[in-house]
């Protein structure tokens, strides 16, 4: 049985898989473990198929390939789990290149720790997005921590992170299929990890690099997903039935935006590249305002197989 699974979930995305796949097939200093891939092909069309079968010949560690036809990223995140038994669960998107020591570090900062959940830092590259955007969108797209290994507060998301299966992935299913379209089922994984006294860390040299897609490498879409960030303590509140609590974050909402989108107008006036991360937090503060589910924008699952079928009616 292997020790450690890397899971990559995709879905119509066959070349920057198989950029995904190679570098895990480069990674350095496991020799000591027991490494299997499982690609969870999310799409009906199992467009997967071909990139895992070309590469299964190269692979220096066992890959599977394992089917979601119903697309939605929490249905594709527990297909993955059941292809495997692996006690150590390491989840990289499809739209991310690890660094040669990404999982060995992953896995010495899980033993150091003993934490049940590990996040590493990830490098944002939003090619093709607007210059004045770009450094803006790079930074959303990465994330920083520590530049040490320890234990640290709050979680991340799961793109870029080791979970123990025993403590962090209960049940068969533990991601929730009602976020399969908007995201989020991370959020809701490790609330409850959280809950039950699990423990998160940090590896500070497991690092990944997220390649955005030209769709995704814009600012239109960034205001998005913080608009949809912006909602979460809204909802969260709203989910404990704290229904202060939701005022309270509205009330802070609406400030935000005010503030925030007064700056951002003045600052696109002079054109100043600051108005991106002004456009953000006026996005965020929305967000906390607009927070009931007929306002949550949808990132994955149906939506995003449609605007593939769009952009190739063939299925190409």
């Amino acid at each position: 049985m292997a020790q450690v699974a890397v899971v990559i979930p995709t879905l119509r995305r066959p070349e920057s898989l198989t950029r995904a796949l190679r570098s895990v097939f480069a990674q350095k200093g496991v020799e000591g473990h027991a490494v299997e891939i499982v690609v969870v092909d999310n799409d009906p069309a199992g467009t997967a198929t071909a990139p895992v079968e070309a590469l299964k010949p190269v692979s220096p560690f066992p890959l599977h390939y394992a089917t979601a036809p119903h697309p939605g990223v929490a249905t594709a995140r527990n297909a993955g789990l059941a292809a495997t038994d692996a006690p150590l669960i390491a989840f990289l998107d499809d739209d991310q290149e690890a660094g040669p020591g990404w999982l060995a570090a992953l896995l010495a900062a899980q033993a150091r720790t003993g934490a049940d959940v590990v996040f590493g830092p990830i490098t944002g590259v939003a090619e093709g997005a607007p210059a004045w955007a770009r450094a803006h969108l790079d930074a959303f797209f990465g994330r920083e921590g520590p530049q040490e290994d320890r234990l640290i507060d709050k979680p991340w998301g799961c793109g870029n992170a080791l979970l123990v299966r025993a403590t962090a992935l209960p049940g068969p299913a533990p991601f929730d299929v009602a976020a399969d379209q908007q995201g989020g089922e991370d959020d809701v994984l490790f609330a409850r990890v959280k809950a039950s006294g699990g423990r998160f860390g940090w590896a500070a040299n497991a690092r990944v690099s997220e390649i955005a897609p030209p769709h995704r490498a814009t600012m239109a879409y960034a205001l998005r997903r913080a608009f949809a960030y912006g909602q979460g303590p809204s909802q969260e509140a709203r989910a404990r039935g704290d229904w202060p609590g939701v005022i309270r974050w509205m009330a802070v909402g609406v400030v935000q935006t005010v503030v925030w989108s007064t700056a951002s107008a003045g600052l696109w006036l002079l054109r100043r590249p600051a108005r991106a991360r002004a456009m953000d937090r006026a996005a965020r503060g929305l967000g906390k305002v607009l927070w009931a589910p007929m306002f949550e924008p949808r990132f994955y699952g149906a939506q995003e197989l449609a605007r593939l079928e769009r952009l190739s009616p063939s299925g190409a």
